[in-house]
């Protein structure tokens, strides 16, 4: 259990039968009244956040998530499979679970499983990725003093904004987090 007052950035606890992490805190104390925390925090489950004020007094359970790092498998339709490379134990994870998350990442990867109480709730893929560029058209000469781009696919099928010097054929690094285009390879 922990207080109110001790909450910290980055603390997850469990709220009403909700699980969220704490994104910001605040301790106030007011010229007339009781000290209170003002917290901002977010619902590790559906990622949806809410302001919540708290008496310093009041505890909550802390919720322990569990991060497991997992080899990318295949898909198979509408399930993900994984496989853990210590124990070669493998689980399926529906696609509504794992959401774009899987979008840049080629089979045999390995991503961070995250789950509560076992049921897994969110995948977290690698950082960065390097992919080759499948399809793209040929950028012009002359075309470069606006900082252009162009679409490209990337052999996993997703669509990337790359500068008109990248070709097809080429290796680029992109950032998965937001999906741009970092430096060629």
């Amino acid at each position: 259990m922990v207080s109110a007052g001790d909450f910290r950035n980055g603390l997850t606890v469990e709220i009403e039968g909700n699980v969220f992490q704490i994104i910001e805190f605040q301790h106030v104390k007011p010229g007339k009244g009781a000290a209170f925390v003002r917290t901002k925090l977010k619902n590790i489950i559906n990622g949806g956040v809410v302001e919540k004020t708290f008496r310093p007094t009041e505890k909550f359970p802390t919720a322990h998530i569990d991060r497991r790092d997992m080899q990318y498998l295949y898909n198979d339709g509408d399930l993900y499979n994984f496989m853990d490379p210590e124990s070669y134990e493998q689980i399926s994870i529906a696609k509504d679970v794992v959401g774009d998350a899987m979008k840049f990442v080629k089979e045999n990867e390995n991503c961070k499983i995250n789950s509560y109480n076992g049921s897994v709730f969110a995948v977290e893929p690698p950082l960065f990725v390097e992919l080759e560029i499948t399809e793209t058209e040929p950028g012009f000469k002359g075309d470069t003093a606006t900082g252009a781009s162009k679409p490209a696919t990337v052999e996993t099928g997703a669509q990337v904004n790359v500068p008109l010097f990248v070709n097809q054929g080429d290796k680029i690094k992109i950032d998965t987090r937001t999906g741009e285009y970092l430096s060629r390879v």
